[in-house]
């Protein structure tokens, strides 16, 4: 359809209400269409954050093995620390 181009409207109504339908149909199957496109990508989301959830939780783990081992280094060097001074004095 060119811009300036002018739409005939049709004359009777029958003939509106079978155009009107028509483009109800077909605005139907596209909203169909969109819906299902829309349940796929939620579903795509849905494992995704299932993959990133999991993810975090490794994440979790290992941060919480690293604290640990942190916290005995640190054990380790403050129990070094007080031996030194006690062998200095």
């Amino acid at each position: 359809m060119k811009p300036n181009e002018v739409i005939t409207f049709p004359n009777k109504p029958e003939d509106r209400l079978r155009v009107a339908l028509r483009e109800l149909e077909q605005a139907l199957s596209d909203q169909a269409l969109a819906v299902q496109e829309f349940r796929l990508n939620m579903a795509v989301l849905g494992t995704t954050v299932g993959g990133l959830e999991r993810s975090l939780e490794g994440y979790r783990g290992t941060l919480e093995a690293v604290a640990l081992d942190v916290a005995e280094a640190r054990h380790i060097c403050a129990e070094t620390m007080y031996r030194a001074e006690t062998m200095v004095q």
